[in-house]
Protein backbone atom coordinates (compact mmCIF):
# COMPACT_ATOMS: atom_id res chain seq x y z
CA UNK A 1 0.00 0.00 0.00
CA UNK A 2 1.23 3.43 -0.42
CA UNK A 3 0.03 5.30 2.16
CA UNK A 4 -2.97 6.73 0.59
CA UNK A 5 -6.15 7.03 3.11
CA UNK A 6 -9.34 6.77 1.44
CA UNK A 7 -11.92 9.29 1.30
CA UNK A 8 -14.05 9.68 4.69
CA UNK A 9 -17.73 8.18 3.87
CA UNK A 10 -20.00 11.51 3.39
CA UNK A 11 -23.13 12.34 5.27
CA UNK A 12 -26.20 12.59 3.42
CA UNK A 13 -28.18 15.60 5.25
CA UNK A 14 -30.75 15.66 6.73
CA UNK A 15 -30.25 12.82 8.61
CA UNK A 16 -30.79 11.05 11.73
CA UNK A 17 -27.68 11.55 14.10
CA UNK A 18 -26.30 9.99 16.62
CA UNK A 19 -24.39 11.88 19.40
CA UNK A 20 -22.85 10.85 22.58
CA UNK A 21 -21.66 13.86 25.00
CA UNK A 22 -19.56 13.32 27.84
CA UNK A 23 -18.95 15.58 31.02
CA UNK A 24 -18.98 16.55 34.71
CA UNK A 25 -21.52 14.73 36.25
CA UNK A 26 -24.56 16.52 37.87
CA UNK A 27 -28.27 16.88 38.23
CA UNK A 28 -29.07 19.24 35.43
CA UNK A 29 -26.38 17.99 32.81
CA UNK A 30 -28.57 15.66 30.91
CA UNK A 31 -31.10 18.92 30.71
CA UNK A 32 -28.11 21.07 29.92
CA UNK A 33 -27.06 18.62 26.90
CA UNK A 34 -30.27 18.40 25.45
CA UNK A 35 -30.89 22.32 25.56
CA UNK A 36 -27.78 22.91 23.96
CA UNK A 37 -28.79 20.04 21.49
CA UNK A 38 -32.35 22.10 20.47
CA UNK A 39 -31.04 24.95 19.88
CA UNK A 40 -29.33 23.69 16.98
CA UNK A 41 -31.91 20.86 16.33
CA UNK A 42 -35.39 21.11 17.67
CA UNK A 43 -37.67 18.31 18.39
CA UNK A 44 -35.55 16.14 20.12
CA UNK A 45 -37.27 12.79 21.47
CA UNK A 46 -36.76 12.91 24.97
CA UNK A 47 -37.97 9.37 25.83
CA UNK A 48 -34.94 8.10 23.59
CA UNK A 49 -32.25 9.82 25.47
CA UNK A 50 -29.87 7.24 27.46
CA UNK A 51 -27.74 8.53 30.27
CA UNK A 52 -25.64 6.71 32.10
CA UNK A 53 -23.21 7.46 35.06
CA UNK A 54 -19.93 6.47 35.14
CA UNK A 55 -18.24 4.11 37.08
CA UNK A 56 -16.57 6.53 39.42
CA UNK A 57 -19.72 8.63 39.06
CA UNK A 58 -18.12 11.67 37.99
CA UNK A 59 -18.80 11.61 34.44
CA UNK A 60 -22.20 11.50 32.53
CA UNK A 61 -22.73 10.13 29.01
CA UNK A 62 -25.55 11.67 27.60
CA UNK A 63 -27.00 9.61 23.92
CA UNK A 64 -29.33 11.18 21.54
CA UNK A 65 -30.55 11.18 18.09
CA UNK A 66 -30.37 14.61 16.63
CA UNK A 67 -31.82 15.68 13.03
CA UNK A 68 -28.77 16.88 11.12
CA UNK A 69 -29.17 19.13 8.27
CA UNK A 70 -25.44 20.14 7.65
CA UNK A 71 -21.93 20.12 8.53
CA UNK A 72 -22.16 24.18 9.39
CA UNK A 73 -25.12 22.97 12.48
CA UNK A 74 -22.58 19.89 13.70
CA UNK A 75 -19.80 22.29 13.73
CA UNK A 76 -21.83 24.70 15.81
CA UNK A 77 -23.70 22.52 18.37
CA UNK A 78 -20.46 21.19 19.20
CA UNK A 79 -18.87 24.58 19.29
CA UNK A 80 -21.55 25.18 21.93
CA UNK A 81 -21.67 21.95 23.78
CA UNK A 82 -17.60 22.31 24.40
CA UNK A 83 -17.96 26.06 25.40
CA UNK A 84 -20.26 24.82 28.58
CA UNK A 85 -17.44 24.22 30.51
CA UNK A 86 -19.07 20.89 31.75
CA UNK A 87 -18.68 19.45 28.28
CA UNK A 88 -15.41 16.78 28.32
CA UNK A 89 -16.30 14.92 24.93
CA UNK A 90 -18.54 14.79 22.03
CA UNK A 91 -18.34 11.84 19.82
Amino acid sequence: MSGNVPDAPRIEFPCQYPIKVIGTAGDDFADLVISIVEQHAPGVDRTTVDVRDSRNGRFLSVRLVMTATGHDQLQALHADLKASGRVQMVL
